[in-house]
């Protein structure tokens, strides 16, 4: 009789706690539920109260005046920045090459921006250069400089000899990805390209080329057919 006694003792205290973590789980929602909806019925108050009283009670613009955004990104492929070039005379104009969204152009130091490179074979930028001899002269090479799984890929280097208003494809259509244009400063027709070459096959143009004479004879340097590692 007992043993039977304190086992309906220890059943009946057992109940007791069941009972009171299910009204605190209760007074726990209900509690949450409240936070949740008082700043909303709050605002709706108050935009109730400024529709009834016309200029002078809270706006819906009043309401929401603190509220701010502000950029967290980037959040789009085209948001990678791979190259920025200044002109060398006009400082206010600059070239941007994203890695996934062509070739940017601004004349008033980042006020407002351009794309000039739309029409053109790859949408992917690795590189940009102004010849530091001829500020009307510009280099882009195509590919991004990026060894990802998630990478694009172009068709060659380019050129333009009117300040970016248009480019004419200059060679190395089988590199896919160009690393860097470099242009000598004392002869503006030796220009050096390094170029990655594709990611995932063998072949193409790939090492370090030299070109003489603004882009009509490129020839491969150092490991033009190197294999791919």
């Amino acid at each position: 009789m007992l043993a039977r006694g304190r086992r309906d003792g220890r059943m009946g205290e057992m109940m007791f706690i069941r009972r009171r973590m299910g009204v605190a789980t209760i007074a726990g929602l209900f509690c949450l539920l409240t936070m949740e909806t008082w700043p909303m019925d709050r605002v709706r108050a108050q935009e109730a109260s400024g529709a009834s009283s016309g200029a002078g009670g809270a706006s819906k613009e009043g309401v929401y005046a603190g509220v701010t955004l502000w950029r967290i990104g980037p959040a789009l492929m085209s948001g990678r920045v791979g190259d920025i070039a200044v002109d060398p005379v006009k400082h206010s104009t600059w070239y941007v090459a994203a890695a996934s969204g062509g070739v940017w152009k601004t004349t008033n130091s980042g006020t407002t921006w351009s794309p000039i490179f739309d029409g053109y074979g790859s949408y992917s930028i690795g590189c940009v250069v102004v010849d530091p001899g001829n500020h009307l002269v510009v280099w882009v090479g195509t590919g991004e400089n990026n060894s990802q799984r998630s990478v694009g890929y172009g068709d060659g280097l380019y050129k333009s000899i009117d300040g970016g208003a248009s480019f004419s494809k200059v060679g190395l259509e089988r590199s896919e990805h160009i690393a860097k244009v470099l242009i000598d400063p004392r002869d503006s027709n030796v220009v050096y390209v390094a170029v990655q070459g594709p990611l995932w096959n063998p072949g193409g143009d790939r090492g370090l080329y030299k070109d003489h004479g603004w882009g009509q004879d490129v020839e491969g340097r150092a490991g033009c057919q190197r294999e791919p590692r």
